[in-house]
């Protein structure tokens, strides 16, 4: 790897971290911009009470010195705090139990859009205009059309409601099935669009057609030159689209109940717990960005003709 390469990939931790520091940031004085405060509940408080939470929990200082604490311990500690409402667990310990099976949801649903968009993407490019990839074509874009929160409901209503072929409850392994199909649909869809509209494209290449010339077999024109170059744009897509799944599973988890991430995420924000807001809100955001920041790095790997600027 030659100097402009290791410079590219230099910049492009340094981006990294600084979005990540302007995502903590402009988290972390939104949520104290906003009106009330996290000890305002049902029950209510008398003012000693509230001061003494608000010391307990460092919020009595100065904005600025809680900022800059808040910094300093995400930093060096990678430490979030203790959640507001879950009392006695730090934020971290509560976000890394959802994060087991969101990840895990995540991955299993990414892998399957992957596999089979790319197949039926390269069906639809080799059998172009024939009723194969008409069909592929309108099933794709139905699914790209719809919302993952719609397409949840729907399912929900199909094989649990209707049919009573699947459980309802994400916390058992059956119940995860929907969720993953549901995850899976729209990133699948896309991958296949995108598999098809590029291999179409290296199919018309000068080199291809040379290649025929030659008297090259068709499978090794499809599968060593055609499928290998057509799937650039689709790693470029892989890794974000990792990150998104993750990170938009949080409603499709409340749709089936799934103890992820999601859960609790909204019930922090129903809670009014500011430490669990800010220290998902900040992991999710870390999570795009370095799926971000890999794909990009990963353009030289799959194709050493690109140039890193």
């Amino acid at each position: 790897m030659n100097s402009k390469n290791i410079m590219y990939i230099v910049k492009r931790i340094l981006l990294a971290l600084l979005t990540v520091w302007v995502v903590i940031t402009i988290t972390f004085f939104v949520m104290h911009a906003v009106p009330g405060g996290p000890f305002l509940g049902e029950k209510a408080m008398s003012e000693a009470t509230i001061k003494a939470l608000e010391a307990k929990y460092g919020m009595d200082k100065p904005l600025m010195t809680q900022y800059f604490t808040y910094l300093k311990d995400i930093v060096t500690r990678f430490d979030f705090g203790p959640s507001i409402k879950q009392r006695g667990r730090m934020v971290i310990d509560v976000i890394a139990d959802g994060m087991q099976t969101s990840v895990k949801l995540g991955l299993i649903a990414a892998f399957i859009a992957l596999i089979t968009g790319v197949v039926l993407g390269a069906v639809a490019a080799l059998r172009r205009n024939r009723i194969i990839d008409k069909v592929i074509m309108v099933i794709t874009t139905a699914f790209v059309s719809m919302p993952s929160f719609i397409m949840g409901v729907l399912l929900l209503i199909a094989f649990v409601i209707r049919l009573k072929w699947l459980p309802g409850n994400g916390a058992t392994a059956g119940g995860l099935v929907l969720p993953i199909i549901t995850l899976s649909l729209y990133p699948m869809a896309y991958i296949t669009r995108l598999t098809r509209s590029s291999m179409l494209d290296v199919l018309g290449q000068d080199y291809i057609r040379t290649a025929k010339a030659k008297g090259v077999s068709k499978w090794k024109i499809i599968f060593g030159h055609a499928m290998k170059n057509s799937l650039i744009p689709v790693i470029t897509y892989f890794g974000p689209m990792i990150a998104y799944i993750v990170t938009g599973s949080i409603v499709v988890e409340q749709i089936f109940a799934v103890p992820g991430i999601g859960r609790f995420f909204v019930s922090s924000i129903i809670n009014r717990d500011y430490p669990m807001i800010m220290g998902t809100t900040i992991i999710l955001a870390i999570l795009i960005v370095v799926m971000n920041m890999v794909s990009d790095i990963l353009y030289k790997v799959v194709d050493p003709r690109i140039k890193l600027d």
